[in-house]
């Protein structure tokens, strides 16, 4: 099987490593990729965005499949072109997309399906903001309704600062603010079988004790010694199929993967947000530990059967993602500084701890930092405790000048499941 991957983040490199290291993939390219994926994959430039160029691309290397990761391309309708194309291809169309594309849309389609949610309000002008606000009280949740990159949302109990969140975007969405640990739950879908991979946590906020602004993820585990052993089998009948049938009854099937992002509250799990494909840095621990090959999974979504497909399996051992990130993200990070170490790891660390590229490029013979979240450091270990361990063994070998990585993922999971 060839297969074409878009995408140039740590999501993509996960997704392409596993893909490598499947025997039914004979040929693997990425568009535009990263200096670590040109390791597993032949590289190609593309716009991601351009659903004709990426078409284009598929038939040039004669893809048996395409794996859309990021959700721009999937809300802009690259899949609906590759699918027009007649090329199998993992991910949503451009409408139904949406559901991570647009939070109001995602609200709507949540209130058909019967899904548990926070209550909220869509707001387009000052008025309707200060009259929601008003009415949940801090702590104020504000979400920019389109596509923010992870970053469109606000959590704070300053009025202010939720006022001027709120007022910056176009639409926005005010909810209640729901207490309890969250959850990152994904699911493999053709459009009516769903299939639910194993749960992760991940953590948004920048600095350790989860302070700081909120980012695109700082790292991630698996599994979640403390959840419910009834969690995903809950969340798959209340959340995820319902969800599907709603959008097939709309007559904008999802088939790819549905990212359901949970609040496990007082009152019971409540769905915080969909994404439309793979989470970064969750995708890097769910993969981690996923034992049947890959590349049949997706195809089976893509094609629609997935209803053949045995179950999956998945190892018992844990995983841990710790995310180095450049000087002064998230706010406009400092690049092009070189990045060494990465060797080291591969002689040293391998195959329990590996390095995956987010933010990179090669500069001559160095790999440079070319982003925000540079290098996504995952290991796995017989339980937390070990997975963390050599997560930040290898993290200590990597040298990148300014860089910042949080340093208590998966600590407070680790001493719960050691005590």
């Amino acid at each position: 099987m060839k297969v074409l991957v878009i995408g140039n983040g740590a999501r993509e490199h996960a997704l392409c490593r596993s893909l490598s290291l499947d025997p039914a993939v004979t040929a693997l390219h990425c568009a535009p990729g990263n200096a670590g994926i040109a390791e597993v994959a032949e590289l190609h430039q593309v716009d991601a965005l351009d659903g004709t160029a990426v078409s284009a691309l598929a038939r040039q290397v004669q893809a048996d499949l395409v794996v859309v990761g990021p959700e721009a391309p999937l809300v802009a309708g690259v899949a609906d072109a590759v699918r027009e194309a007649g090329i199998p291809v993992f991910g949503p169309g451009g409408d139904a997309a949406q559901i991570e594309g647009s939070k109001a849309f995602a609200k709507d389609v949540m209130a058909g399906a019967g899904v548990p949610t926070a209550r909220s309000y869509v707001c387009t002008n000052p008025d309707e903001v200060e009259e929601a606000l008003d009415a949940f009280g801090a702590p104020y949740v504000v979400k920019d309704d389109g596509l923010a990159a992870g970053k469109g949302v606000v959590v704070t109990s300053d009025l202010d600062v939720a006022r001027a969140h709120a007022n910056s975007c176009e639409r926005v969405v005010i909810e209640e603010f729901l207490d309890g640990p969250e959850v990152s739950l994904f699911a493999i879908t053709d459009g009516e079988t769903v299939v639910p991979l194993q749960p992760a946590q991940d953590f948004k906020r920048a600095l350790d004790g989860d302070e700081g602004p909120n980012t695109g993820g700082m790292g991630a585990y698996s599994p979640l010694p403390w959840a419910d052993p009834k969690l995903v089998q809950e969340v798959l009948d209340t959340v995820l199929q319902p969800t599907v049938d709603e959008m097939r009854r709309r007559g904008t099937p999802f088939s790819g993967l549905l990212y359901a992002g949970l609040a496990i509250t007082s009152r019971g799990v409540r769905v915080i947000e969909f994404n439309a494909r793979f989470g970064d840095p969750e995708t890097q621990v769910v993969l981690a530990r996923l034992k049947t090959p890959l590349a049949g999974v997706l195809l089976a979504a893509a094609t629609g059967d997935l209803a053949d497909l045995p179950p999956l399996r998945w190892s018992d051992d844990a995983a841990v993602t710790v995310v180095v990130a450049s000087h002064n993200y998230p706010g406009t990070p400092r690049t092009g500084d070189p990045i060494t170490g990465l060797d080291e790891v591969a002689a040293e660390d391998a195959p329990h701890a590996y390095v995956l590229h987010a933010g990179t490029k090669k500069d001559g013979d160095a790999i440079v930092s070319a982003g925000g979240r540079v290098l996504s450091v995952t290991a796995t270990g017989k339980d937390l405790t070990q997975a963390r361990d050599r997560a930040y063994k290898a993290v200590a070998r990597i040298r990148l000048d300014g860089s910042q990585h949080r340093t208590d993922i998966a600590a407070k999971a680790a001493r719960e499941a050691d005590a």
